[in-house]
């Protein structure tokens, strides 16, 4: 994993936590974790949670679809340190493991993993194929990745909205095109790749997170954060919603299988 500078304080936790749900950092909640893995069974499966987070999706996976153990990995101390204490309160010390990690290879041996998750990280990760590889490496014959992440509809200069929407995000997102992503799997070794634009989805509920955030419960975000943060969200959320609405934002679900040898 290569982010090169850390954004996600206890300030931004507490401010996606409140807006997405308790451990949940990326839009959608629970409800779109159970749709990206609608047909994935990972019941008794040893699964690897890449960008974990604050740990809610990492429990989840355990108390929701019966994962038998699961290691969360995260290259942020903030969100680490909430994620392993969210997991010592709910008692699974023995079945999940949250594991602050460097840049570069996974710390893992190759055929480790029955499944590999990632929840909207990706797109934190410049070299695609790199990535790609390491989760190939570390899953076993027949293992699947499942993920979603945030792309852009195309491979050519970003459009002039969509810089400024993610200069206003500043989270050194290093999106790529629908066809980078699909390239970097096979070249990587997966098959079976299965891909969903979740772009209309996400339009309607980036419009209904504005309206949270600038209608009657803003006090509250404001008192959480303060005044000029929620200021900024909002205008990072109008700008989001602009790319959104032309389709060059587009989060999308993959679901890949690594070959039986």
């Amino acid at each position: 994993m290569d982010k090169e500078k850390l954004h996600y304080d206890t300030l931004h936790i507490g401010f996606l936590e409140k807006l997405w749900g308790d451990g949940f950092m990326s839009p959608g909640g629970y409800g779109e974790v159970k749709r990206l893995l609608i047909d994935t069974n990972m019941c008794g499966c040893k699964v690897l949670d890449i960008g974990c987070g604050a740990g809610g999706i990492t429990l989840s996976l355990i108390k929701d679809f019966e994962a038998k153990m699961v290691i969360g990995v995260d290259v942020e101390a903030d969100v680490v340190k909430k994620a392993k204490t969210k997991v010592k309160k709910a008692s699974l010390d023995d079945q999940i493991k949250i594991l602050l990690i460097g840049q570069g290879k996974l710390p893992f041996k190759a055929n480790t993993f029955d499944i590999v998750f990632s929840k909207d990280s990706i797109v934190h990760i410049s070299n695609k194929e790199k990535i790609f590889n390491e989760v190939f490496r570390v899953l076993i014959p027949g293992g699947i990745f499942v993920f979603s992440d945030w792309l852009i509809s195309h491979d050519q200069e970003p459009s002039p909205e969509m810089k400024y929407y993610l200069d206003l995000e500043d989270l050194g997102f290093g999106m790529a095109s629908p066809i980078v992503y699909e390239k970097s799997l096979r070249k990587s070794g997966f098959t079976s790749i299965e891909v969903r634009n979740r772009n209309s989805w996400y339009t309607n509920e980036a419009r209904r997170e504005l309206d949270i955030l600038s209608g009657s419960d803003r006090r509250s975000y404001e008192k959480l954060t303060s005044k000029e943060f929620i200021n900024r969200q909002i205008l990072t959320w109008k700008a989001m919603i602009k790319v959104l609405e032309t389709g060059e934002h587009c989060p999308h679900h993959f679901r890949a299988i690594k070959p039986k040898l």
